[in-house]
């Protein structure tokens, strides 16, 4: 008996904790669900974060620049949750020549032909060593430099000499001679360094379209160890997995002809460049090398000319998102090393296809900021 009476009373004790323990959780006390954002009036929750100011965030374009207005437009209705033309973090991919779109394009030549040419001919390091293709790719940048000829191949030559010229040379060791290249002065103006060559309009829209939850690659056709040296400690902010350029080989010092699939990478190893040219990244192949290391169609390009052509048609056609292509115009002739005849034609092409075009001109305040200058004789 007494141990029903007992049974009874712990039963009784029970329920009374469980009613107590539910009317606690009923009241949020021990709750672990998520606290309601904090606001400035009491009991009302914070609204989903609006998109990045664009007019703040890209102030050195004019007021009236139509390519901005597009830019912050179109930013604004794919970011908007809800919104017919929404897209998902995840799919919002934006990507980006380098010459002539982010970077100086030609001064008086691409980055790289000038590297090469300094490498071939003018180091002292290097120049008595240099093979006779080597010199005959240097010296046609040379003369092009010198007289606007034009070479046919030379693209793909120069990447098979840029491949040759800094064979077994380490990545990092690559770099650090990258790095020094960049300390020598922009030959046509005064304040910047090959190395500062930058658009800051330009990089206002990957900084813009970075807080607006975009993943912004790099694809050029510039050496993609080039790129990323130029890159390294400068103010575009990239990773270098975001960063696609043209390739070379890259063997272990010892692998010598072994195939890379019966050569054992040892603790002793380093990765240094094979001297072989793989691919030029330019035309079609920016689309094909885009599905290959991207994965997925991206909906916003940034070009400049008919070598970013596939990559802007390739944004823009049967795109299951809301897409745009935009092309820069080398219009200023008193700030850059513009071309009148080629802007014309960009404008034009831009019609025909319709991108949207980018004065460098009238859409920008200023190209590479107040200290620096064009000289002004440079042509």
């Amino acid at each position: 008996m007494n141990n029903i009476k007992t049974w009874k009373a712990l039963t009784a004790l029970l329920l009374c904790a469980l009613i107590v323990v539910g009317c606690l959780y009923g009241f949020g006390v021990g709750r672990k669900d998520k606290a309601p954002a904090q606001t400035d009036e009491p009991g009302q929750t914070q609204a989903a974060p609006a998109p990045a100011d664009g007019e703040s965030m890209l102030d050195l374009w004019t007021a009236d620049a139509a390519a901005k207005k597009t830019l912050i437009d179109y930013v604004g209705a794919v970011t908007a949750e809800g919104g017919a033309d929404f897209i998902p973090v995840e799919h919002r991919i934006a990507v980006f020549d380098l010459d002539g779109t982010l970077f100086c394009e030609t001064d008086p030549n691409y980055f790289d032909y000038c590297l090469l040419k300094y490498r071939v001919l003018d180091d002292p390091d290097y120049k008595d060593k240099a093979s006779d293709f080597e010199k005959e790719v240097a010296n046609k940048i040379k003369e092009q430099n010198e007289t606007g000829a034009s070479f046919d191949g030379l693209e793909v030559d120069h990447g098979k000499a840029v491949a040759s010229a800094f064979a077994g040379m380490t990545v990092a060791e690559f770099n650090a001679y990258i790095q020094e290249f960049k300390k020598q002065p922009m030959p046509s103006f005064d304040g910047m360094t090959r190395g500062e060559g930058w658009y800051r309009p330009m990089l206002q829209v990957v900084e813009y379209l970075k807080a607006n939850d975009f993943t912004v690659y790099v694809v050029s056709g510039t050496d993609r160890f080039i790129v990323r040296g130029i890159a390294d400690n400068s103010p575009l902010d990239l990773p270098n997995g975001q960063i696609i350029g043209s390739d070379e080989t890259l063997v272990a010092p010892d692998q010598g002809d072994t195939d890379g699939l019966k050569y054992v990478y040892d603790d002793n190893d380093k990765l240094v460049l094979g001297g072989e040219f793989v691919v030029k990244n330019l035309k079609m192949n920016k689309v094909t090398v885009i599905m290959q290391e991207i994965g997925e169609q991206p909906v916003l390009s940034f070009g400049n000319s008919t070598g970013d052509a596939s990559m802007a048609e390739y944004v823009t056609s049967g795109n299951p998102y809301k897409s745009l292509a935009f092309m820069l115009c080398c219009d200023d002739t008193a700030r850059e090393n513009g071309n009148e005849e080629k802007a014309n034609k960009m404008y034009d092409l831009c019609d025909e296809f319709d991108w949207v075009p980018v004065s460098m001109k009238n859409d920008w305040t200023t190209i590479y900021g107040d200290g620096v200058t064009k000289i002004a004789d440079a042509g």
